[in-house]
């Protein structure tokens, strides 16, 4: 592993900057997307609540590979053409929004339902009642599973290597390829996704007991 290092390093951390970049984007979308379609599930409207469920099911019972390789090789037929981080981040972002939905609706459950009557009551519409009064105590009980989902997109990441989308896993095969070394170039690869999800497990841990 340290020969790998000090032959490839460049290219390790190349590719660990591009995980990280696809992981912080699909992280801020899915997280937003997510919460969105969540909010839709619990709405009053059977049509929305519909919508958000077909969506939810659709991403979350599709293989991850399967929706990447369908914006990058059956997307850009039809569409626009994009590159493999693009498709990968694409696919990435949307198979992890559909599992925070769940999340974020079981959250929105475990509030007290007294919580949006009273909210209503008190003149504040669905979404106002939402956004002010449930959600914020909604977060405060999906934390742990929230802290799961974004370590698991870390390591989903590694799909990118599939669409040569120069992530981590790429360069690791790359490396593996070129040095015939496959047990340290992989070994490499394990010890810096570690990197990466480590300190998001223990912040987690942290955030909540900071909440509890």
């Amino acid at each position: 592993m340290i020969h790998i290092f000090q032959a490839y390093g460049g290219t390790l951390l190349y590719g660990l900057g591009q995980t990280l970049l696809c992981s912080i984007i699909a992280l801020i979308f899915s997280l937003i997307i997510g919460t969105f379609f969540a909010l839709l599930e619990e709405s009053p409207n059977k049509v929305a609540r519909r919508c958000a469920r077909a969506y939810i099911e659709l991403f979350r019972n599709i293989p991850l590979l399967v929706i990447t390789m369908f914006f990058y090789v059956v997307f850009p037929l039809y569409v626009i053409k994009m590159n493999g981080f693009t498709a990968g981040t694409i696919g990435l972002t949307l198979y992890t929004s559909a599992f925070i939905a769940e999340t974020v609706r079981a959250g929105i459950q475990s509030v007290d339902s007294g919580q949006m009557e009273g909210s209503r009551a008190n003149g504040l519409t669905y979404w106002q009642a939402m956004r002010y009064i449930v959600l914020p105590q909604a977060f405060r009980y999906v934390i742990p599973p929230l802290g799961n989902q974004f370590v698991n997109l870390v390591k989903n990441s590694s799909t990118l290597a599939f669409v040569g989308g120069f992530d981590l896993m790429y360069q690791g095969n790359v490396i593996a390829s070129s040095s015939l070394e496959t047990m340290a170039a992989y070994a490499s690869v394990g010890v810096l996704y570690l990197i990466i999800t480590m300190p998001i497990s223990y912040y987690m841990r942290y955030l909540e007991k900071r909440l509890a």
